[in-house]
């Protein structure tokens, strides 16, 4: 049997994307009517309407109903929102091996660090620093602790002001932290490894606020790996 060709709310997404790559239509822009994209591409309003939904969901798309100036489907400048949605949804589908997971922190952790450290103009650091101060509170509960941690995490990649990598970072942050707190009981102590964490994440911090891109980076790759190594995941 012949493969199937696309179907037809498919090639509306496929023009909108060549429209995108080629200027026809711009971030901020409203897109045709759903009558008149149906007749363009030659398919029902229904198809039309499905990939208005698939974009919506995507975070590529503000859809406002209605008949007003501000009705109709508007193309978004920013869709972080929606990668962050895909990863989170391939993460909880385990579509992705931790040890994948792990290795693409550390790509993006390494980059993160080092880009806030060598910035050119001051970067703010107070939400990263408040998390630290949050994790030295001596009753806290080990899966309190690592749900900080993960933010800490997450908040020095939106420091950096890489949109993508903040994205990314956002996207496994529940995968991040889920298999932290699974790897709890394969560590021999976690009051020695609590404590360990509390230093190496100051001393990433440390780094950065010195302008030591260099440090900072292998400090955050010690930092994961160890963390790992110590719960039994071989990279």
């Amino acid at each position: 049997m012949a493969n199937a060709g696309p179907r037809a709310w498919e090639r509306v997404l496929a023009q909108i994307e060549d429209d995108l790559l080629t200027g026809r239509i711009a971030p901020g822009q409203r897109l045709p009517g759903e009558r008149a994209l149906a007749e363009e591409l030659q398919v029902g309003r229904s198809s039309v309407r499905e990939a208005m939904r698939v974009l919506e969901a995507l975070g590529l798309l503000r859809a406002q109903t209605g008949s007003g100036p501000d009705a109709g489907a508007v193309i978004l400048a920013r869709p972080t929102g929606g990668m962050s949605a895909l990863l989170r949804l391939q993460v909880a589908g385990q579509g992705f091996q931790v040890r994948d997971v792990v290795r693409t922190r550390l790509v993006l952790e390494t980059a993160s660090v080092t880009a806030l450290a060598g910035a050119s103009a001051p970067v703010d650091l107070a939400v990263a620093a408040e998390l630290l101060d949050a994790m030295d509170e001596p009753d806290l509960a080990a899966a309190e602790f690592l749900a900080l941690d993960a933010q800490f995490h997450l908040a020095l990649a939106q420091a950096a002001g890489n949109e993508v990598i903040a994205a990314m970072m956002s996207g496994l942050r529940d995968s991040i932290e889920n298999y932290t707190r699974e790897t709890l009981p394969l560590l021999r102590s976690w009051a020695d490894t609590s404590d360990r964490l509390r230093r190496e994440h100051r001393e990433v911090l440390a780094a950065i606020r010195a302008g030591d891109g260099e440090v900072a980076g292998w400090r955050m790759t010690a930092h994961i790996k160890g963390y790992y190594a110590e719960g039994g995941l071989s990279l």
